[in-house]
């Protein structure tokens, strides 16, 4: 079970949040999670073919992508996953900054943990620890039947 000191079990592993995501959209796309701190998890996008627009710049769609698979994990791993699982209800997404190479970032870290619902701040950046997107993910959380 969680500490008070920590949001996610300490038991949760990289390793285990990677295998989460084996054969879905986030690995087709080259999503890896590389950091799980008492309260954000991290994970890093190429921006490469599988996530370029026509124009050679990171495709907005493939940003939001980042950024629910990182709020939609996190509220999961709050659960207990055998009674509950979390589904996202909303996300918005602001893109402040191009990039055409190179990797992103995603940080997520909570803005609301309630009962029936999860509000998560996802924010984007690139190898120069810039701002590239600031995104709100809405979450419900749903009982297992």
């Amino acid at each position: 079970m969680q500490s008070p000191s920590n949001l996610f079990p300490s038991q949760l592993t990289i390793e285990f949040l990677n295998q989460m995501g084996a054969k879905t959209m986030s690995s087709h796309l080259g999503i890896e999670f590389t950091e799980i701190g008492a309260d954000y998890i991290i994970a890093k996008m190429p921006v490469d073919f599988r996530t370029h627009q026509p124009l050679g710049l990171l495709h907005g769609g493939a940003s939001v992508v980042l950024a629910e698979t990182l709020g939609s994990i996190a509220a999961n791993c709050c659960l207990d996953t055998t009674k509950q699982y979390a589904v996202g209800l909303e996300i918005n997404a602001n893109h402040v900054r191009s990039v055409s190479e190179g990797f992103v970032y995603g940080k997520t870290t909570p803005i609301h943990i309630g009962r029936s619902t999860h509000v998560w701040d996802i924010r984007i950046t690139n190898e120069k620890d810039q701002l590239v997107c600031v995104s709100r993910l809405t979450v419900a959380i749903k009982d297992k039947k």
